[in-house]
């Protein structure tokens, strides 16, 4: 098969931890060809949505860990799958994008995940289709909502709508220090809409990320655990990965919203669970393979190549 990335710039890639990379080396390994090309590489013209793509061949070594060919303008059906795998911030430009592929798509281009799907899931928001796995949420940006919510709860946890890697994210406790600060610097003065929920005492014990892969979970876990007197688990603001088997309660929410996610296009989800609680349904490109593979040795990106086969196969009838 030729597999297609679009991807962040490769020389920014962190090889021992890249979940993108982890695809890209099993792929190869199966004798698939990788491809891989950025958003700003796409065009739309004539009706036809193409990129400037370039084959990348693995060294196997850690520096320089590929090596490009040089970039061809192709159509984007031209590939049996292309893996979208930008990472956030979800602005208008990723916006753009998921429309030049939702074109490709109607010209034969298979992508995954679904960029129409991308779009329909915003990662925070998503939780309030399943609110019987949330904790106690609010989206809003009326500050006497917002303020009513802390008075109500207590003890909880601001967070923009748009974030990611932990940034933006704020606990207020009983004491309501900073309340007003924090509530018109995230909603700028109630002009955005952002999210509070409860605080979850169990965030100690770290934020789980499930990986649900082609509707079916992952059995184990990354519990990241915040360090110090941090609020957050997420690795980027400093939390230490624990790979872990899933809960009970952990495979009741990815069996539950699973197959449904992987019915409307989303073939690799990554949830975020706090103790009991959903918090998050991240579908743009969930993290994590390689932290439980060297942890527990199942091989995660075995499992997304093999949805990808599969989904392929399915689509081509071959």
């Amino acid at each position: 098969m030729k597999i297609a990335f679009l991807a962040d710039p490769l020389a920014n890639f962190k090889i021992y931890k890249d979940s993108t990379f982890a695809m890209m080396r099993e792929a190869a390994r199966r004798g698939h060809e990788v491809y891989a090309f950025e958003q700003r590489d796409m065009a739309l013209e004539g009706g036809v949505v193409s990129a400037e793509v370039a084959r990348i061949h693995l060294t196997g070594e850690q520096d320089p860990w590929y090596r490009a060919d040089d970039a061809v303008d192709t159509r984007l059906s031209a590939f049996d799958a292309i893996i979208e795998r930008k990472d956030p911030p979800f602005d208008m430009e990723y916006v753009y994008g998921t429309y030049l592929l939702e074109l490709a798509e109607k010209q034969g281009a298979r992508v995954f995940n679904k960029p129409s799907a991308i779009r329909d899931h915003n990662e925070k928001l998503a939780i309030g289709q399943f609110s019987q796995f949330t904790s106690p949420t609010l989206v809003t940006s009326s500050e006497k909502r917002l303020r009513a919510f802390h008075a109500s709860h207590g003890d909880v946890i601001f967070k923009p709508l748009d974030g990611m890697g932990g940034t933006g994210i704020f606990r207020v406790k009983a004491d309501a220090m900073n309340l007003g600060a924090i509530i018109e610097t995230l909603s700028d003065n109630g002009k955005r809409t952002i999210m509070v929920q409860k605080y979850i005492p169990e965030i100690v014990k770290g934020d789980k990320r499930i990986l649900v892969i082609g509707g079916k979970p992952v059995p184990f876990a990354l519990a990241r655990i915040p360090q110090g007197s941090e609020v957050r688990g997420n690795l980027a603001a400093g939390g230490i990965g624990v790979a872990q088997p899933i809960t009970e309660r952990d495979r009741e929410i990815a069996e539950a919203l699973g197959p449904l996610l992987a019915e409307r296009g989303l073939l690799l989800v990554g949830l975020d669970v706090i103790g009991d609680f959903l918090t998050e349904v991240n579908v743009t490109s969930p993290t994590c393979f390689q932290e439980i593979t060297d942890q527990t040795g199942f091989d995660v990106a075995a499992m997304f190549i093999d949805a990808i086969e599969l989904a392929t196969k399915s689509a081509t009838g071959k």
